[in-house]
């Protein structure tokens, strides 16, 4: 019985790292979209569209070796950081159509 607490404890304190990481992430990802937001106004000025196909193409290979230079599965960064950008291509598309005149 005492291995069983020992081990919930041990869980608790790995759980309760993966927590601030997590807290980590989210403020990352705030900070990755204060800097998007500053995208679109520039997007919006030249015209340009949401979806820039090479630049995605880029972010994922990058993140790609960065994560195999970490010792982090590169199909799983991948995989996050096209899921991201899908979502925030869809975000810019939907900032960047133009706005009914009232």
């Amino acid at each position: 019985m005492a291995e069983a607490t020992s081990d919930r404890a041990v869980l608790a304190a790995f759980r309760a790292e993966i927590d601030a990481i997590d807290a980590e992430m989210v403020a990352l990802v705030a900070r990755r979209m204060a800097v998007v937001d500053r995208v679109i106004a520039v997007k919006r000025a030249q015209g340009l569209p949401a979806l820039i196909p090479h630049r995605v193409e880029d972010v994922a290979a990058r993140v790609r070796a960065e994560a195999a230079h970490r010792g982090a599965p590169p199909d799983l960064a991948e995989t996050l950081w096209r899921t991201m950008m899908d979502w925030v291509i869809a975000y810019e598309d939907a900032q960047l159509r133009p706005r009914p005149s009232p």
